[in-house]
């Protein structure tokens, strides 16, 4: 068994500006691990594991090769990074390393979206597959949405009795299915037999379309709507629906919503991980990460679904509630965060106010996802959670509300409702 981590590449993730321009987005820290971590920790626990590949188009950076080297030394499995020269598509990249991802005689391989939160039931795809489909057959991990948000995802049409899908759609304009593609798939070999057709068709259209200005290239292929949608209906792909949790991960806010999910399934999985209320530590409400060298004073209140990175300094009276806070920030006495990403390095005077709107999906319904918002509406900008880049100054009393502020800024009053650069 192998599993390939598709993380993709700078030129995308710019919703998730401005944090992207610091560390690349798998490397952003979700419940205080970096957020592809989860998905190799959950590889490595399936028995058989051989090795993980990640790849995507980022240049081979110092913070990339690092996390490496300690993800390998945790987990006890090798772990490598292939670098594609262009962005490939989810089908082309693997089309691409195919000989490296089968080296070693692998039977079977995982493919992970790295954008996306998930309890990653590994273990449970690779039983049911045996169960039903035969050895050659695919799956692909499916989850309920409700039935506006299902049209923003691929749709699965399964028949009910033997799961096998039927139908695929990404992103259709009408209803076609509540159950969504969760990005996360169980390939075997024959897989790149159907890719290498797609390729073999690309090539020809090219071919045929001499006078094209050359920028399209057949070895672009998104498994979605150029395999999965011929695969379908052939008896070959089948999908596995879970009931846990599920989420993508496409903008900042989305992030915090994630650490919720992740920290939740700590007190499972990770019951380390989390911290307790001890006598003379801050007041800990609900699920909280501290970073071991975090120092945080003990009439701070910190929770539900706060993360603290490392060094990251916490003053007297500081009220600190769904958010992130990165390595190095300072929140000086009484503060008060709410729904906001504080950014590396980041400095937050006393007795400031720096608040967001949750982008949270309706509690409501079971079945609702987050919504991915665009960051205008009606030329205005939408309200959400509020995120401060890197190495951001707010000044002592005053309040920030529902805005991005870019990275090396130094502010001198309140804002509302503004993107500051």
């Amino acid at each position: 068994l192998k599993a390939v981590i598709l993380i993709g590449g700078p030129q995308k993730g710019t919703r998730f500006r401005p944090l992207s321009f610091e560390v690349p987005k798998p490397l952003f820290p979700v419940a205080g691990v970096p957020m592809v971590q989860h998905h190799i920790e959950a590889c490595a626990k399936v028995p058989g594991m051989k090795e993980i590949l990640l790849m995507g188009f980022y240049q081979p950076n110092e913070a990339l090769s690092r996390f490496l080297v300690s993800a390998q030394q945790e987990f006890k499995i090798p772990i490598r990074y292939l670098q594609e020269y262009a962005a490939l598509g989810t089908g082309g990249g693997i089309y691409h390393f195919r000989d490296q991802i089968l080296s070693g005689g692998a039977e079977a391989f995982f493919v992970l979206n790295a954008d996306v939160c998930s309890e990653f039931p590994l273990q449970e795809m690779l039983e049911f597959r045996q169960q039903h489909g035969d050895v050659h057959s695919f799956v692909i991990l499916g989850t309920t949405a409700n039935r506006t948000q299902a049209l923003n995802y691929g749709c699965i049409v399964a028949n009910a009795d033997t799961q096998e899908v039927q139908h695929y759609v990404e992103k259709p304009s009408t209803f076609v299915s509540e159950i969504i593609n969760c990005g996360i798939y169980l390939f075997t070999p024959a897989i790149f037999q159907h890719i290498g057709e797609v390729f073999q068709r690309n090539q020809q259209e090219l071919a045929l379309e001499e006078s094209s200005n050359g920028w399209q290239r057949a070895e672009v292929i998104r498994l979605e709507q150029d395999v999965f949608t011929a695969l379908a209906g052939s008896g070959k792909l089948y999908v596995y629906k879970t009931d846990g949790f599920w989420s993508q991960i496409k903008s900042a806010g989305s992030a915090i919503y994630a650490s919720r999910l992740y920290l939740n399934q700590y007190s499972k999985s990770h019951p380390e991980r989390l911290a307790q209320n001890k006598p003379g530590g801050p007041v800990i409400r609900g699920n909280v990460y501290i970073h071991p060298t975090a120092s945080i004073n003990s009439t701070a209140v910190l929770g539900p679904n706060v993360s603290i990175g490392e060094g990251v300094t916490v003053g007297a009276g500081v009220r600190v509630r769904e958010s992130i806070v990165l390595h190095g920030a300072a929140l000086h006495d009484h503060t008060c965060v709410l729904n906001t990403i504080v950014g590396w390095d980041s400095t937050i005077g006393r007795w400031a106010r720096v608040e967001g709107t949750p982008s949270d999906p309706n509690p409501n319904d079971p079945y609702a996802k987050i919504d991915s918002e665009t960051l205008f509406r009606d030329g205005r900008l939408t309200p959400s959670i509020t995120i401060l880049g890197c190495s951001v100054t707010i000044p002592a009393e005053v309040v920030i509300l529902n805005s991005i502020v870019l990275p090396h800024k130094e502010l001198s009053r309140s804002y509302k409702n503004q993107i500051i650069l």
